[in-house]
């Protein structure tokens, strides 16, 4: 009898709310949705503007490697997406992948930042106490005691 108890109890045969499985299923929707747009979406967003940043290298770009390496671009192949770059004062020449470029630096998109920056904080500059520096002193007088 205690054999026929325990069989019941593991085809579970209890009683439930029939909202409760779909209460479940839409949870397990939910819980899937939050991590597509905290995990998937942004992933993809950032391998989207990598591509985007190796497919626009040119020749004469400067650059830098997945692995450190710093060197200016001087051949690239579209056939099997390689480029060359040319690093060191003896001129070394490098074969990659275009998949190993973490960054560009180009001289021309360097100074666009930097005006940038500088329209940003203006031209006049503040010390400490929010005075501006002119580049004259200003004579203070002591008083003696």
């Amino acid at each position: 009898m205690d054999f026929l108890f325990l069989a019941e109890a593991a085809s579970g045969q209890t009683e439930q709310n029939p909202m409760s499985g779909i209460i479940m299923m839409l949870f397990w929707v939910l819980v899937f949705v939050v991590l597509y747009f905290a995990m998937i979406r942004p992933y993809r967003k950032r391998a989207k503007d990598e591509d985007a940043l190796r497919n626009s290298v040119e020749v004469g770009d400067d650059i830098t490697t997945i692995g450190g390496i710093v060197g200016k671009v001087i051949a690239i192949r579209d056939d099997d997406e390689t480029i060359v770059i040319e690093t060191g004062s003896d001129k070394v020449r490098i074969r990659f992948k275009k998949w190993a470029i973490r960054s560009i630096e180009t001289p021309d998109k360097q100074v666009a930042v930097e005006t940038k920056k500088d329209k940003k904080k203006g031209k006049d500059k503040n010390d400490k106490n929010g005075n501006k520096e002119t580049g004259e002193v200003e004579k203070t007088e002591e008083t003696e005691e």
